[in-house]
């Protein structure tokens, strides 16, 4: 999950976020219930900020029922571990710390501005801004910059990140990352300059809109070379934010203190207001949602939200539910059919899948409107270029279409309906439910559909390998998908692009190799901006729902609690969760 204005005092910085409007909402959602500005109400924290303040000190207590992947930049890939990770560690550039739709908005972090693009949108230039320090006050360099990114390519030592930096900045030069680079200063990445300490220079081999948006991931973080351990580094990475890891013990969890050397005059992303912040992981997710109702704990950090129990009695109670949000997360839920696979080969019987599907029910199976909202499309709200109102199936009406899929059926020579397999993972219950649905749906019009349910750790190589899609007979593929980078193309691309496909790992499900949508992802990287790429993403996503190769089934939404004592509490719709940029404690 993923930036214009630069430096205002803390305060300033507070009052201006407390009068911000997201822009949430959209047809089907429930707004805020707010009375007044800043305060507690169900969904104010999807459109404003609550309790805003200013206040320093105490403890944030914040729990999960998943560990951290990791805590070193260049491996981390959770979601909420890289929303975790704006609290230490900065990067040249950053989301916005506001809230909804201007929270997906690029602003200088470590950098001074935003990058100088030059040489026909293929060299981006930046210089740090003065002030900045490690941890120990040494001074942050562009080489600590280059240096991180380096680390990226040591794959051998440092795997389980995204390597979209590889994929862009080694340019057939095979870099093997700094442990083995032969360069006495360990900076031998060929397409990354650092002419003084404070400019750093990028050449890219075409133009790529979407550039910005690597710089401000966590794997773009500086790394001292000095104090780089390798694969222990993740036990304790140095600090660049306002808080600094004072312990780590994998599966309990992590204490993160004061980092005396951030200088809050530099950041204007975040405000460091607790004293102390705690993470811990348990095995007991009831347990967690007990303690967050009472009080005792003040953010489930994962982001997923409350389990059901929990939901339905915060839903119940006035005084509880007023402390909910039920935002959207970025994610979108979806089946995508096999083209590999007969009679999916047809857009006619793809058709007559969808149409005979039951929306309502498939939201149900998946919890109910707080699940999310009913899917339209494959470009969910939040993404620069998504049209929430495009509906070309009419999904959003809620009802199957049973005459228009026995048409769709005549028309693809399958009057009598047809057989399939329906693959989903195991380990994901709400998923497995929508398999059932559409099972039941489908057999109303003569489709047999028989369920495969498969070890969810093995997606990779069960569904992601084509090859084994086509020999299972799988036509329908039950999967959720959400962007690295708040971009159409980070969102899209992996889905729809036909350069993406892959024998194993393989995302593009629907194996679609189509060269004008692929020429138009070519034509949005050559854009001058994001904002000048976003509607190109439009007409991809138009165009991929043209061919009927997927049936949305919703555009998710997490229901979350928060600790009502919590200030500045908003969702930053980049990253689809509570922003702990600028959170506090209040007493």
């Amino acid at each position: 999950m993923i930036r214009r204005k630069q430096a205002l005092a803390i305060t300033a910085v507070i009052a201006a976020l407390s009068l911000t409007a997201a822009c949430g909402g959209g047809d089907g959602e429930k707004k805020s219930e707010a009375k007044g500005a800043g305060g507690a109400a169900f969904n104010a924290a999807t459109t404003g900020v609550v309790n805003p303040s200013t206040e320093k000190g105490g403890e944030l207590k914040l729990w999960s029922p998943q560990d951290v992947d990791y805590l070193d930049p260049a491996r981390a890939y959770y979601g909420f571990v890289w929303n975790m990770q704006r609290l230490y560690i900065r990067q040249l550039l950053a989301y916005d710390s506001k809230p909804g739709e201007a929270g997906t908005k690029l602003v200088p972090d470590l950098a001074e501005a935003l990058p100088v693009i030059s040489n026909e949108g293929k060299t981006y230039t930046l210089k740090l801004k003065d002030g900045v320090k490690f941890e120990d006050g040494t001074p942050i360099t562009s080489k600590d910059i280059k240096y991180g990114i380096e680390r990226v390519f040591a794959q051998d030592v440092l795997s389980g990140g995204p390597t979209y930096l590889m994929d862009i900045l080694d340019q057939g030069q095979k870099y093997p990352g700094p442990y083995k680079d032969t360069d006495p200063g360990k900076m031998g990445l060929k397409s990354v300059q650092t002419p003084d300490d404070k400019t750093i220079v990028f050449n890219l081999a075409s133009a790529n809109s979407d550039f910005s948006y690597l710089l401000a991931m966590p794997a773009s973080s500086p790394v001292p070379m000095a104090k780089d351990t390798g694969a222990t580094y993740t036990n304790k990475p140095v600090s660049t934010g306002p808080y600094k890891v004072e312990s780590f013990t994998a599966g309990k969890g992590a204490t993160f203190v004061r980092n005396e050397n951030w200088d809050p005059k530099t950041d204007t992303i975040r405000t460091g207001l607790p004293d102390k912040v705690t993470f811990t992981v348990t095995t007991n997710p009831d347990d967690m949602d007990a303690r967050l109702l009472s009080g005792d704990i003040d953010l489930a950090v994962d982001g997923t939200g409350l389990q059901q129990a929990a939901k339905n009695k915060v839903l119940k109670d006035p005084n509880l539910k007023k402390n909910a949000d039920n935002p959207f997360t970025g994610y979108i839920r979806y089946f995508a059919f096999a083209q590999s696979v007969a009679p999916f080969d047809n857009i006619e019987c793809r058709k007559a899948v969808i149409y005979a599907a039951d929306p309502k029910s498939l939201q149900t199976a998946r919890g109910g409107p707080t699940s999310g909202d009913l899917g339209a499309n494959m470009l969910p709200p939040g993404v620069p270029g998504s049209d929430k109102g495009y509906d070309p199936f009419g999904l959003t009406k809620g009802q199957p279409q049973e005459d228009k899929a026995k048409e769709a059926l005549k028309a693809c020579g399958k009057p009598d309906g047809f057989e399939t397999t329906i693959a989903v993972r195991n380990n994901r219950a709400p998923e497995v439910k929508t398999a059932e649905s559409l099972q039941a749906s489908l057999a109303k019009v003569g489709i047999k559909a028989t369920i495969d349910q498969y070890d969810g750790k093995l997606s990779s190589s069960i569904v992601g390998s084509p090859e084994n899609v086509k020999k299972k007979n799988y036509g329908v593929i039950v999967m959720g998908w959400g962007a690295d980078y708040n971009s159409g193309s980070g969102f899209l691309q992996p889905l729809v692009d036909g350069s993406f496909i892959k024998p194993n790992g393989n995302h593009n499900y629907a194996e679609l190799n189509d060269p004008e949508i692929n020429g138009l992802f070519d034509k949005a990287a050559d854009a001058a901006s994001p904002e000048a790429a976003a509607p190109l993403y439009t007409e991809i996503n138009k165009k991929v729902m043209e061919k009927a190769l997927y049936l949305p089934i919703n555009f998710d939404k997490a229901f979350v609690y928060h600790n009502p004592r919590l200030t500045n509490v908003y969702f930053n719709d980049s990253m689809g969760k509570i922003d702990l940029a600028v959170i506090g404690v209040g007493k």
